[in-house]
């Protein structure tokens, strides 16, 4: 088993960062599962790409996390790419809006995180 972390792409190189960040967070979380980040458009490997690399390992059950804030083309393409469990969009899950609130409680107060470091709020008992 193996998962391809589907994220936007962006030729900023610190977004390639953060990418590589939260898919070694998500391969922590998943107990070392490998996670492979991928985008839909600016870097490489795109989820294709991504996909085949898995699958020449011998990495057949693949899943596809979404690193997309929305639905949208991207998070469309990337899902319909995926050989089988593809998540949806990150946008209304009530950890992402714990996170944006937490990062401006954080820029309220100053001790705003380093651009392009990802950090995770507390989260509630029981979560």
């Amino acid at each position: 088993a193996a998962v391809v972390l589907a994220a936007a792409g962006s030729r900023d190189p610190d977004s390639d960062v953060d990418a590589r960040r939260s898919a070694a967070m998500l391969s922590d979380r998943l107990g070392g599962v490998p996670v492979v980040p991928a985008y839909a458009s600016a870097a490489t490997p795109d989820v294709p790409t991504a996909l085949r690399a898995l699958a020449a390992r011998g990495r057949h059950r693949v899943a596809l996390a979404s690193y997309f804030t929305a639905p949208g083309r991207f998070a469309t393409v990337s899902a319909a790419a995926a050989p089988g469990v593809a998540a949806a969009p990150l946008g209304a899950h009530p950890a992402m809006a714990r996170l944006l609130l937490h990062r401006y409680d954080q820029a309220l107060t100053g001790a705003a995180p380093a651009h392009g470091a990802l950090t995770r709020p507390p989260l509630p008992a029981g979560a």
